[in-house]
């Protein structure tokens, strides 16, 4: 029979990481908490026409990536590929059951493309996102850049390079992008051949192309936040100050794209040199066209998301480290199994992690069970020894062990171990 092996780019995730990984999130929620966003859950499977016309059909993403198949009525549906057009179709479409405005979100699930796996990068991959939805102000530029940076300081990653641009607006983006049309004109015979699709389409993304041959063509390209109109120009001058003012390092990458066509004004990442080639850990931007391009009214906007995995390869292994077992309870027959089963029930109702061995093991196979489970402590007792109700607690570092009552038998327990 043929074994059955999870899909290419799909990963298990086993004890051990996924504590690691539930210590992330749960700093992540605590972090966004602070800065007073709210969750949002939106569904995995969305209208296909969401992604194509916020994401755009000259992305990548739309073009090779996406999980797309036909759903029973006829349609077309997606495995979300990204989360900030489902934030924003559930703004509103929930819109009156909102804050007002700025609405602060944030939110955590499995995304899917199918694309290469690597390091840190899956077919089934997990992001967290905060978006701020209704205010223009570049102070919420600033905002959500101080959360992204202090969350990072938070889980111990201090080796990050924040890098920031500006891709100007819907007025100074189109002559921008005849003069990067200008620029590479000569060039098309040099670049790749999707970057030869994109120059008509969009050449802002031959930016993005990652191909070494492109990368080097692109070095002397103009940059976008060298032709800003004035608005755009105060809006990036006023984010860097505030940078500044809260002593947040930053690097200008002056031709620094988001993959994605929603994005306006202010793009960010932040980078690191151990991830190779993949170097961005958490990336976003504002996007002040995006609710208007799915039906509503012009509402100006900024997130970010960061991925899971890329971040699961960078902290600290001691961080969220698997909780250790407490007690080990060794019953030596069954009326003492009978006796302290109930005692292992009100343990753990305590918040002491705890584990029983098997009445009809012998000591040495139990204690050998103790030892591969690292449990701190050992609690022994036979029949003999619950007729004369008291018990054996060992502990297991330093090998020292206590006769105890069983009258007092869990208080006495939780002062030992814990205190």
């Amino acid at each position: 029979m043929e074994k059955i092996n999870a899909l290419k780019g799909f990963k298990d995730l086993l004890p051990g990481d996924s504590e690691r990984w539930d210590w992330l999130a749960l700093t992540a929620r605590r972090t966004f908490d602070a800065f007073g966003f709210s969750p949002i859950h939106t569904p995995i499977l969305e209208r296909t026409t969401l992604f194509t016309r916020s994401i755009g059909e000259t992305t990548d993403i739309v073009e090779k990536e996406m999980y797309t198949f036909e759903d029973w009525d006829g349609k077309q549906v997606t495995l979300r590929p990204e989360g900030t057009a489902s934030v924003v179709r559930a703004f509103l479409e929930h819109r009156h059951q909102m804050p007002v405005l700025p609405v602060k979100l944030y939110y955590q699930g499995p995304m899917f493309r199918h694309e290469r796996p690597q390091a840190g990068r899956l077919r089934q991959f997990h992001q967290v996102g905060a978006e701020i939805i209704g205010d223009i102000d570049p102070k919420q530029d600033i905002e959500l850049l101080s959360l992204l940076t202090y969350f990072f300081k938070r889980i111990g990653l201090d080796n990050l390079t924040l890098e920031i641009n500006s891709l100007g607006c819907p007025v100074c983006r189109p002559p921008y992008r005849e003069i990067l049309q200008d620029f590479f004109k000569k060039k098309l015979t040099t670049l790749c051949e999707d970057c030869n699709r994109r120059f008509h389409k969009n050449p802002l993304r031959i930016l993005d192309c990652k191909k070494e041959s492109c990368k080097t063509i692109t070095t002397d390209a103009p940059a976008s936040a060298k032709h800003l109109c004035t608005e755009c120009d105060e809006h990036f001058k006023t984010v860097q100050q505030g940078l500044k003012t809260l002593k947040i390092p930053y690097q200008y990458s002056k031709h620094l794209v988001r993959g994605l066509d929603y994005y306006t004004k202010t793009a960010f990442e932040m980078t690191t040199q151990n991830l190779g080639a993949q170097n961005a850990v958490a990336a976003g931007g504002r996007y002040d066209g995006l609710v208007e391009a799915l039906g509503g009214p012009a509402t100006p906007a900024i997130g970010f998301a960061m991925g899971m995995e890329r971040l699961m390869h960078l902290i600290p292994e001691t961080k969220g480290m698997p909780s250790t077992l407490q007690l080990f309870i060794v019953p030596l027959g069954e009326s003492a199994y009978q006796t302290l089963f109930p005692i292992l029930y009100s343990l753990r109702k305590k918040k002491l992690r705890s584990e029983i061995g098997y009445s009809d093991s012998p000591l040495k196979k139990q204690m050998k069970q103790a030892d591969r489970l690292n449990a701190e402590y050992v609690l022994i007792a036979g029949d003999e020894e619950i007729a004369a109700k008291k018990a054996i607690l060992r502990n297991m570092k330093t090998k020292s062990q206590t006769e105890i009552g069983l009258s007092n038998l869990i208080n006495e327990i939780l002062a030992e171990i814990e205190g």
